[in-house]
């Protein structure tokens, strides 16, 4: 009898990291398959059928655009910068950068659900039941989850699938996730949209874009103000604590 009440708990368990599984399945083909097909060469041989379908199908072009870097993120797989970039130039700065922004939230919303229901709320709740270390460091990642979550997205060095899968592992809402993701991802999409606008002269004179903008000191400093905004109230809780010892 025990045997038969168990078994019916097995597929739902299956079931519940079938999405993960093949997320994961996906990023490790489309990491072979795709390295060598969404490049910046191939946006160039292509840039002139884009905009010719582009011009005549604008709505279907946003669509599809949105769509195909929804997939892209929610896989992980290779192409987000030149997607990014390819928003710019066919959308422009703007609105090519909320086309970016949309797409790209929208993804990690999909492996931020798919990670949540497939392990999140499991590990949460242990972090939540457990004792020590472990739950101190759930109670500060409570205290402070918008200003880790921003300081997540703002920082250049953060991968972007490392930020989508974290906070579904600590029990983050879906609304700050959304949020967060929206708003802290910004700065950066915008600067390689603006980026992306400008590649019809890059194309032109034969060069390839300068991605390395972002760490220019006129680009740099501002996203670094901003991180340290978001590590304010972090660290003002951490003085607190340490006054409260």
């Amino acid at each position: 009898m025990n045997d038969m009440t168990q078994n019916p708990a097995a597929p739902s368990e299956w079931r519940r990291r079938l999405p993960l599984i093949v997320i994961a399945i996906v990023a490790v083909v489309g990491a072979f398959t795709l390295r060598d097909t969404l490049t910046f060469d191939a946006l160039a041989q292509n840039r002139e059928r884009l905009i010719a379908f582009r011009d005549a199908n604008y709505v279907l072009t946003v669509g599809a655009f949105i769509a195909a870097y929804v997939v892209l993120v929610a896989f992980s797989l290779p192409g987000a910068t030149i997607a990014t970039l390819t928003g710019g130039f066919l959308f422009a700065t703007f609105p090519g950068a909320l086309f970016n922004v949309t797409g790209a939230t929208l993804g990690a919303v999909a492996i931020f659900l798919a990670a949540r229901w497939g392990l999140g709320e499991k590990l949460a709740a242990r972090m939540e039941s457990g004792q020590g270390a472990i739950k101190r460091i759930k109670e500060g990642i409570d205290e402070n989850q918008w200003s880790m979550l921003f300081l997540i997205r703002l920082v250049p060095a953060v991968p972007f699938f490392v930020a989508n899968l974290v906070p579904a592992l600590v029990g983050v809402s879906l609304f700050r996730f959304a949020v967060s993701t929206f708003l802290g991802i910004i700065p950066g999409a915008v600067v390689y949209t603006s980026v992306g606008a400008g590649l019809g002269e890059v194309f032109a004179r034969g060069e390839t874009p300068d991605l390395g903008i972002i760490f220019t000191p006129q680009i740099l400093l501002p996203i670094l103000g901003l991180c340290a905004l978001a590590a304010l109230p972090i660290v003002l809780s951490a003085v607190r604590g340490k006054k409260g010892i």
